[in-house]
C-alpha cells in the first residue's frame, strides 16, 4: 500500500441484527479522523432470515447462498450512498472493511470455525474498491478465539499513559477491552456475555418492540435477585479468557430454560433483571483480571441505554462511566472503524490480532482481500 493512502471504509453488522453501520475514515499517520456515516436498517424479510438463522441454527444451503450474496449487494448499496453523500469518488479510497454478518461462530472443539455472510467478491465488484473480509478466520487457524478483534484498534486509538482504561463495547454481546496505563503490561479483551440481546429479545416478544429505548421498560419492573442468581450461574461467566460467545448460548430458549423453573413472572421484571444480567456480567468481567479501571468508555448501542449506563456507573464507583463521545469517537460508530483500521493493517501487510486477548500463537494479518 502507497504511503499515501489514507481513505478507508468500514462495514459492521453486528449480532443485534438492526442492519449496516458505514464509515468513512481518514488515516493520518498514527491519528485518524471519521469523516461520514450512514446506518442502513435491514429489510424486514431480510431481518427475519438471518433472526430464524440464528435462532434455530438451520438452514437450507440454497437460501444460505442467496442470502449471502443479498447481503453483498445491501453492503455495496450502502457503500454507494456513503460515497454518494459525501461526493468521494470510489478511487480514493484504498479499501474496504467487511466485517460481514455472523451467523455462527464456533471457537471451541476439534474443528473450530466462525461464519460471516455478506458477499465480498459482490462488494468489491459493485464500488470498484478492493474489500478485506473474513477477518476472524486466521486467528482461529492460529489456536485464537477469532474475538474479539476490535481491542487492537481500541489500544491504537484509547490507550492512556497515566491512567488504566476499559472499553465496554455493548452490542448484541458484550466485550471488554482492558488497557493498562502506558501500556505497561499486555492489553487483554474477551466478551463478558449478553449485551442487548437478551433484552431486545424479550421486549420484542412480548410489547413488538425492537428495543428498550433508555431502558425505560426495564427501569419499569423490579430484579427479581433469584432468577438473577440462576442466569449468573452460567458456566461462561464464570471462564477465564481468551473466551467468546454469542447468540450460539445466549438466545430466547436458554432464557425460556432459565424462567422454566419460576412459573410466572411479570414480563417487566424480567426485562429488569435481563438489563442487571448484562450490567453485572459487565463489571464482572471488568474485574475478571483483576483490572481495575480507572475510566470505563462505553461503545455500541448499549451506550444509548440510559438505565443500562446508569446501573454500570452505580457498580463501578471508584471509576468515571461515560461513553466514548468523551474521547472524541460516536459510540454508534467504533465497531466500524475498527474494521475500517482492520482494513488498513490488512492492506499494509501488518498484523491485526492481539494473541493475548485471542489466545492465537501469534499475531498476524487478518483477512482476505478481494481486488476489483
Amino acid at each position: 500500500m502507497a504511503e499515501s493512502a489514507k481513505l478507508f471504509i468500514g462495514i459492521m453488522s453486528g449480532t443485534s441484527l438492526d442492519g449496516i453501520d458505514c464509515i468513512l475514515v481518514n488515516f493520518e499517520g498514527q491519528k485518524l479522523k471519521p469523516l461520514a456515516s450512514l446506518h442502513m436498517d435491514y429489510p424486514k424479510a431480510v431481518r427475519d432470515r438471518l433472526l430464524a438463522i440464528c435462532q434455530n441454527f438451520s438452514v437450507n444451503l440454497k437460501d444460505l447462498g442467496c442470502l449471502h450474496t443479498e447481503l453483498g449487494e445491501l453492503y455495496s448499496k450502502a457503500v454507494l450512498a456513503l460515497l454518494s453523500n459525501t461526493k468521494v469518488p470510489a478511487k480514493k479510497i484504498s479499501a474496504i472493511g467487511n466485517h460481514g454478518q455472523t451467523i455462527y461462530h464456533f471457537p471451541e472443539g476439534k474443528f473450530p470455525f466462525t461464519m460471516q455472510i455478506g458477499n465480498a467478491a459482490v462488494i468489491a465488484a459493485r464500488t470498484g474498491i478492493p474489500v478485506v473480509a473474513d477477518f476472524r478466520s486466521m486467528d482461529m487457524a492460529l489456536s485464537g478465539q477469532g474475538a474479539p478483534l476490535v481491542p487492537a484498534f481500541h489500544e491504537a486509538v484509547f490507550s492512556k499513559k497515566n491512567k488504566n482504561i476499559a472499553v465496554v463495547n455493548i452490542g448484541g454481546m458484550s466485550n471488554v477491552t482492558l488497557l493498562p496505563a502506558g501500556r505497561s503490561s499486555a492489553v487483554l479483551g474477551y466478551d463478558t456475555g449478553p449485551g442487548n440481546v437478551l433484552m431486545d429479545l424479550w421486549i420484542q416478544t412480548h410489547k413488538r418492540q425492537a428495543f428498550d429505548k433508555n431502558g425505560l421498560w426495564a427501569r419499569s419492573g423490579k430484579v427479581n435477585s433469584d432468577l438473577l442468581k440462576a442466569l449468573l450461574a452460567e458456566s461462561f461467566f464464570k471462564q477465564k479468557p481468551p473466551k467468546s460467545t454469542g447468540r450460539e448460548l445466549f438466545n430466547l430458549a436458554w432464557l425460556e430454560k432459565k424462567l422454566s423453573k419460576f412459573g410466572k413472572l411479570k414480563a417487566e421484571d424480567v426485562q429488569a433483571t435481563l438489563l442487571e444480567l448484562t450490567a453485572q456480567s459487565i463489571t464482572q468481567g471488568i474485574g475478571l483480571s483483576k483490572f481495575k479501571a480507572d475510566d470505563i468508555f462505553i461503545c455500541g448501542g448499549g451506550a444509548l441505554n440510559q438505565s443500562l449506563v446508569k446501573r454500570l456507573a452505580e457498580l463501578n464507583p471508584q471509576a468515571l462511566v461515560d461513553s466514548t463521545m468523551k474521547l472524541g469517537i460516536d459510540p454508534a460508530w467504533v465497531e466500524a472503524m475498527a474494521f475500517a483500521w482492520l482494513a488498513k493493517q490488512s492492506i499494509s501487510g501488518k498484523a491485526g490480532n492481539l494473541p493475548s486477548v485471542t489466545g492465537a500463537k501469534k499475531a498476524t494479518r487478518l483477512g482476505a482481500i478481494y481486488w476489483p
